[in-house]
């Protein structure tokens, strides 16, 4: 097959290769006309090949790149319309603590290092404290939440990391300067004298992992963690061990 020939039909390829590209990209700019690749009529020389490639590897000029419009998130829960008791039952603490949790963690939700698009910081910590409380699966928390559940899933991640950050600054057991008032305040509740804390256990559910299933089912019949939580006269949280599976006694624990 003769040189000439083969170079027509690779030239022939790169022009229709060309042309669906620009066709994709809303069509030829006004400054382009005619053949494509600016061929004159009966030129088969092996330089216009490597024209059309070039032509072909870069927009034409003035053709303007068309950028999908960033994601609006429409949020479904207004937290300034519910009733107060309905906050406290859907998400386990009252309306000024959820905003106060929100003030302190939104810097590390607002970060712009894999941000969830569009979210506010309210609704990430909502959406994770309705997960947490009713112990649901994640699509149905995302749904109810206005969101996907992949993105709800990066959301908690996030929200989790956030509250593991500070947990420290907030839960800590009394130093020893401070046991006399907390026997006080203890004392002026119940007239028990030397009490340092109420401690008790609770079982959390969880999926278990598939190679240890059964070291996570309790007494009850189901998979949890056996989490013993340890609180003050004015049930602020001064102690948590959750290192155990629900199959472990309380004793043990304690």
């Amino acid at each position: 097959m003769a040189v000439g020939v083969v170079t027509a039909r690779v030239r022939s390829v790169l022009v229709g290769v060309l042309v669906m590209d620009v066709l994709a990209d809303g069509g030829v700019h006004a400054g382009v006309s005619g053949d494509v690749t600016g061929r004159e009529e009966g030129d088969e020389e092996e330089g216009d090949t490597e024209e059309a490639v070039a032509v072909g590897m870069h927009r034409p000029l003035g053709l303007a790149r068309r950028w999908r419009n960033p994601p609006v998130y429409r949020p479904l829960v207004d937290l300034s319309t519910m009733e107060e008791r309905h906050v406290i039952l859907t998400y386990r603490l009252d309306r000024a603590t959820i905003q106060e949790l929100c003030a302190q963690l939104e810097p590390d939700l607002m970060s712009p290092i894999r941000q969830p698009t569009g979210i506010p910081p309210l609704v990430q910590v909502l959406s994770v404290l309705h997960f947490l409380a009713s112990g649901s699966f994640q699509t149905t928390v995302a749904i109810s939440s206005g969101m996907s559940q992949p993105m709800f899933s990066k959301v908690l991640a996030r929200v989790l990391s956030a509250l593991m950050k500070y947990m420290q600054s907030y839960i800590v057991f009394p130093e020893v300067g401070d046991l006399a008032t907390v026997k006080g305040d203890f004392y002026a509740l119940g007239h028990i004298p030397n009490i340092i804390g109420a401690i008790d256990g609770t079982h959390v559910a969880l999926v278990p992992p598939s190679e240890s299933e059964q070291v996570y089912r309790n007494r009850k019949s189901y998979h949890s963690m056996n989490v013993q939580v340890v609180c003050l006269a004015d049930q602020y949280i001064s102690h948590v061990n959750a290192k155990f599976p629900g199959s472990v006694h309380d004793a043990y624990i304690m």
